[in-house]
């Protein structure tokens, strides 16, 4: 056990300290996977993060993200909180115009925007929902069946199942049943769109439901579930980037994330991040 350098960010805040706070150890060597997952749980936020020296010669650092349950592939938030975290404690990307993480699902470029920080959004998993799993989930919600507009499952190293609802009071009068969702083992992704007025930016509401150790949790700011509604909605035609997401709303956050696409099609994620805790732990 020794002293490890740490830090906790707040992600996606449009407010300080009301977006979604990650822990990342910016010395993760020599702990095991044990190790780190036993931290991950004591630290009981949704994600904490550590990083390492890079495998691959193209990335900057390495990162493995930890929740309370289990090691996630990819995941938004620690993304870009895990970056923001690693150029804080004075890293010099390889390349001026972005940094180059390594995690499970492979090599993801996070580049600097004025005061925010976006990453290139993998290309999701697309597959469609059986008709009874959709008709479970809307009860495990307590919606009726025609607040639901479409359904699909959504896999860009996290799992969600996307669900369109007609208008945002649906979204906010949905009741997430916590032992139902977590039989089911679905992590419930839903959106609608705000009413635009002509020049306004497009902006599309967020709730996430996540599976925790005690059930299931509402997430303030989650960038691997937008990265995947961005894609889906994009192609069923129903938005596309550039717009803002709105989350966290009906539990008192301001999430905040920026979708946009480049001349190349590739999806950015983007928001701010801000930090919280420096110090060390003990590990």
């Amino acid at each position: 056990m020794r002293q490890r350098p740490f830090r906790q960010v707040d992600v996606f805040s449009g407010a300080s300290y009301r977006g979604n706070p990650l822990a990342v150890v910016l010395d993760g060597a020599d702990l095991d996977t044990e190790q780190m997952r036993e931290f991950a749980r004591w630290t009981n936020l949704s994600e904490t993060t550590f990083l390492l020296p890079p495998e691959s010669p193209e990335a900057d650092y390495r990162v493995r993200i930890f929740t309370p349950l289990t090691e996630l592939a990819f995941a938004g938030h620690p993304t870009l909180g895990s970056c923001h975290a690693w150029l804080a404690a004075g890293g010099t990307p390889r390349n001026a115009e972005h940094v180059v993480q390594e995690c499970a699902q492979g090599l993801v470029r996070v580049r600097r925007d004025g005061g925010l920080l976006s990453f290139a959004a993998p290309d999701p998993v697309l597959d469609p929902v059986a008709e009874e799993l959709r008709a479970e989930v809307l009860q495990a919600l307590e919606l009726p069946a025609d607040a639901l507009l479409d359904a699909c499952w959504i896999d860009n190293g996290a799992r969600w199942m996307g669900l369109l609802l007609r208008d945002v009071e649906s979204l906010h009068a949905a009741r997430p049943q916590s032992a139902v969702l977590r039989a089911l083992g679905v992590k419930a992704g839903m959106c609608a769109l705000h009413p635009r007025l002509d020049g306004e930016t497009s902006v599309l509401e967020v709730r996430g439901i996540t599976l925790t150790s005690q059930g299931t949790a509402e997430d303030p700011a989650t960038g691997s579930l937008n990265a995947g509604l961005a894609g889906w909605l994009s192609r069923e035609g129903v938005l596309e980037p550039p717009y803002i997401a709105h989350q966290g709303t009906g539990i008192g956050r301001a999430g905040r994330l920026h979708l946009s696409r480049d001349a190349e099609g590739q999806l950015w994620v983007g928001g701010a991040v801000r930090d919280a805790v420096e110090g060390t732990v003990l590990l």
